[in-house]
């Protein structure tokens, strides 16, 4: 299959990366050194052209990361994914902050874009982990367990604040999530996401989403996942206004400790932490890989893009 690329790509192997049924994980793509040099319109349009062979690599790999690229700017970023031709998803829900930058609700995205404008200045990596292969271990591990999960799914409970909180992982406020100052209009918002929202006296909104899946079935590699946001939700929204913990089994029974605890374990000793580089792309399948955020020193500016 190399050779339908060679004059374009060169895979590389470079540290962190993790072999997985012979694939690495994730891919990495970079210009090939024989090349003119590599120019922006020059990629986009080789990505028009190799855009099956792309595809492939993403269903195989689960992640696609494009290094050594001229990208620079939110612009060079978008027109790169724009190139792919995925539907826009706008980023709607979710409880870290995040800035819109160029142009680019009830679903999730199947595909996400991370651009590294400005590298870290330590830490800061992006985690990846095979969702199959979560789900294998914690179904090995713990077959009741996973078994009530698959049948009554999760509830999560978050508190927005009026405005945002950049110092906290999950304060993002209802005004930055449902992307208006209006109280009606995030109300209509929230109902599409199926979201509920209780108004507080202090400005801020609690919001409920549930009971929704947390194991998907991913049809196109004929396989079980785990889709859930259960460790993050039990183990990091904590803050002033969240407390206690804001994810419950979706019968409202309360979710044991010990098994999150070890199914973050499980997580962190699948992960793959590659340390971005500034102009690196990263390119997820939503449906293949799970992804976090580990904390880091400024400066820091990785920007993202949601694709249907």
């Amino acid at each position: 299959m190399k050779d339908h690329y060679t004059h374009a790509f060169t895979e590389l192997q470079i540290p962190h990366q993790r072999n997985c049924n012979s694939i690495s994980f994730p891919s990495v793509l970079s210009p090939n050194p024989t090349n003119v040099p590599f120019s922006l319109s020059l990629l986009t349009k080789t990505i028009a052209t190799q855009k099956q062979f792309l595809d492939s690599l993403l269903h195989r790999a689960g992640a696609v990361l494009f290094r050594g690229f001229d990208f620079k700017t939110a612009k060079d970023f978008n027109d790169f994914v724009e190139a792919f031709g995925y539907e826009e998803l706008p980023y709607m829900g979710g409880a870290a902050p995040r800035t819109n930058v160029v142009g680019r609700l009830p679903e999730f995205p199947s595909k996400l874009f991370f651009f590294c404008e400005v590298e870290p200045g330590s830490g800061g990596q992006t985690p990846l982990v095979l969702s199959h292969i979560v789900y294998e271990r914690m179904k090995q591990r713990y077959p009741e367990f996973v078994e009530h999960l698959e049948q009554h799914g999760l509830i999560y409970t978050l508190v927005l604040g009026e405005n945002d909180d950049l110092s906290s992982p999950i304060g993002r406020s209802w005004k930055s999530t449902f992307s208006t100052d209006d109280k009606n209009l995030a109300e209509e918002r929230a109902a599409k996401l199926g979201t509920k929202l209780e108004w507080m006296k202090d400005g801020g909104v609690k919001t409920t989403i549930g009971p929704i899946p947390a194991i998907k079935y991913d049809k196109l590699r004929q396989r079980k996942i785990w889709f859930n946001s259960m460790v993050p939700a039990y183990i990091g929204w904590k803050s002033e206004q969240n407390d206690p913990v804001g994810v419950t089994f979706g019968d409202g029974k309360p979710l044991p400790a010990d098994i999150i605890y070890d199914c973050l374990k499980i997580m962190e000793e699948e992960c793959v932490a590659i340390p971005w580089q500034k102009g690196d792309v990263l390119l997820i399948d939503n449906l293949a890989v799970l992804h976090a955020r580990r904390s880091s020193n400024p400066p820091r500016r990785i920007l993202a893009s949601l694709c249907k």
